[in-house]
């Protein structure tokens, strides 16, 4: 797929189970993409993968690639982005989180490139991991490649349990174990679904988060 020059790309795929996203970026053209994975309770042992591509062949482009799965039992996904900066003066932001439980197990593979020619480029990724259980599993591959010297670049990974001293903190004040658990977990989900531009489907995803903390 090819952007043309100024054109804006913004879309958002959910549970989409084999996503693959090849896109060459002219100059001056905008990208923005949104992945959600959630549970799936028709297919819970499907393995999920994603796998983007994103050529900025063109002055001037911007690209925001945003991911966020939210498993359970024995789910699996994995996130896989490529991003080329072949030529100068473009911008991209990459943000992949992972919230797991029970054997939930997810993979991100992240691979940043940044050509000799494009000088003052700009680029950061970034993946940050939630484990809800001792069983999860979570792997992380960075990888990346800069040529040039006129650069911003910068990335980084996290994996951790949930803040028991904020658990604490909230059963203190009265929010039962269960709701300061879900409030936890949504704060740190909003990051990635605040960066849905159609509200409709931001809503819809904030409630159907709700119901299966809910239930879990």
């Amino acid at each position: 797929m090819k952007i043309s020059k100024g054109d804006i790309f913004d879309r958002v795929f959910i549970n989409e189970p084999g996503l693959n996203l090849h896109i060459e970026q002219e100059a001056g053209s905008q990208v923005k993409i949104v992945v959600i994975n959630l549970e799936n309770p028709t297919s819970p042992d499907l393995e999920i993968s994603n796998q983007i591509f994103i050529e900025q062949l063109g002055e001037g482009c911007q690209t925001e690639v945003y991911a966020l799965a939210f498993l359970h039992g024995e789910e699996k996904v994995t996130t896989e982005t490529h991003v080329l900066h072949a030529v100068g003066g473009g911008r991209s932001n990459q943000l992949v989180k992972f919230v797991l439980d029970d054997n939930a197990r997810g993979r991100f593979i992240g691979d940043l490139k940044i050509a000799q020619d494009a000088q003052q480029t700009e680029a950061h990724q970034t993946n940050r991991n939630l484990l809800l259980s001792d069983t999860a599993e979570m792997r992380t591959q960075p990888q990346l490649e800069i040529y040039a010297d006129d650069v911003k670049a910068t990335h980084g990974a996290s994996t951790g349990q949930l803040d028991e001293s904020a658990l604490f903190y909230m059963q203190q004040r009265g929010i039962d174990p269960k709701k300061a658990r879900q409030l936890l977990v949504n704060a740190f989900m909003k990051e990635v679904l605040n960066k849905i531009s159609d509200e409709t489907i931001k809503e819809n995803l904030l409630n159907a988060i709700d119901s299966v903390i809910e239930e879990a």
